[in-house]
Parts: structure tokens; sequence; C-alpha cells
């Protein structure tokens, strides 16, 4: 053989401009959040999102609901920033919890995990109740935390038959904690983990009580 029949140069791959440093969006990536508005953001149940967004931030209103995007996504590549707020009187499950839930209901936790013991499948950086990461790369409450998530979302086929399951790689403050893990199915809270036949579903992020805050969300669509 020559070299040259094992080389190809058509077609070629888009050119992608990276962002200012590794938290800025790339030029193919869509804005979730940009610090103005919810523009990009819809109530769970239909209507406006009723979060508070102030100082570039997004903040959860307890109460009012979780969020999803406006935009349907499958394979993807995410990229989130979250911050907890001051303890009081919190501790577990109830302290700084969040959510970022992929395609409405696969959820790649948000907590706030400084001096705060819980179960470890539910702490920041878990597959919640499907696997705990690899490692706790949270820092402290009141830091900005840096989720970057890899997605590959299941396939299903004729009558719903699931032909391959869901992938995640998620990266939290630049540590590995989920390496290709390979989802079960969804993540109830009660119960296990199932698949349900879907196609391209919104990104969430949940409301569970307390006012964490999330800044500088990005999203490219793979």
């Amino acid at each position: 053989m020559s070299p040259e029949q094992t080389e190809w140069y058509t077609p070629q791959p888009p050119k992608v401009i990276p962002g200012a440093d590794k938290n800025q969006p790339p030029s193919d990536a869509v804005i979730l959040f940009d610090g103005t508005d919810l523009s990009m953001w819809q109530a769970e149940k239909g209507g406006a999102a009723k979060w508070k967004v102030q100082n570039g931030e997004m903040i959860v209103a307890p109460g009012t609901g979780s969020i999803t995007t406006k935009k349907y996504f499958g394979d993807c590549q995410l990229h989130v920033e979250f911050k907890s707020p001051a303890p009081q009187h919190y501790n577990g499950q109830d302290r700084g919890n969040s959510g970022i839930i992929i395609q409405t209901r696969y959820e790649v936790q948000v907590l706030d995990i400084d001096n705060n013991e819980t179960y470890v499948n539910g702490m920041t950086g878990s597959i919640y109740k499907q696997q705990a990461p690899l490692a706790n790369a949270y820092t402290k409450n009141g830091e900005w935390q840096v989720y970057d998530i890899y997605w590959k979302a299941p396939k299903f086929g004729t009558g719903g038959k699931l032909e391959s399951p869901a992938m995640i790689t998620v990266v939290l403050n630049g540590i590995m904690v989920q390496n290709n893990y390979i989802l079960k199915g969804n993540t109830p809270y009660i119960g296990f983990p199932d698949y349900n036949a879907h196609g391209r579903l919104p990104l969430m992020l949940q409301d569970h009580g307390t006012e964490v805050a999330f800044r500088n969300i990005w999203i490219r669509d793979l």
C-alpha cells in the first residue's frame, strides 16, 4: 500500500472558534443564560419562568417550580456554573439542592456538600441515585462550581425498544467525576431506573426549595 490509500481530505470538519477561556462558549454554542434574562427558558408546566435574575445570576425562586429550555436537545456538550446559598439551618439533601436534568429525566446532582454528609449517590457529581462521583471535587459553600457535561442520548428503535443506553462524562471544577458512565435509565427519587422511549427533549433546572444561583450556561448540540 501507499500512505495515500489511507488518507482523505473531504469533507472538512466545520470550523469552531474556541471561547476566550475554557469556561466561555465557543462560536457554535447555544447560549442558554448570558446573565441578562430568561428568554431561553420557561416554567416546567409552561408559561414564563419565574426565577430571579440579578447581578448576572439566575437564582431559583423557591416554590415557583423547575424551569426548562424552550429548545430541545439530544447528544450535547453542556457547561453550567452554580453556587450554593448560605447553609442557614439546612442539612443533608435540603442544603443547596437543585439538579441539572438532561432531557428532563436524567439528573446530575447539584448540592452543597461543604461539610454536609449525605448519601454518596446523591452528592454533587453523582448521577442521582445511580452512580456516586469518582471524586469529591466540590470546593466550598459560596464559591462557583463549574460543570462540563458530555452527553450521549439513549437511542430507541421500533416499538420503543432500547437500542443503546445513555452515556455521560462529567467534569467538575476540572476534575473528571463520571467517566463514560452508562445509565441504567432515568433517575427517580423513589424506585429503580428505567427507560421510556423518547426523542429530543429540553434541559431542566430543578427548584428544590433553596436559592441556588446559576450563570454562564451554554450548550453545543452535537
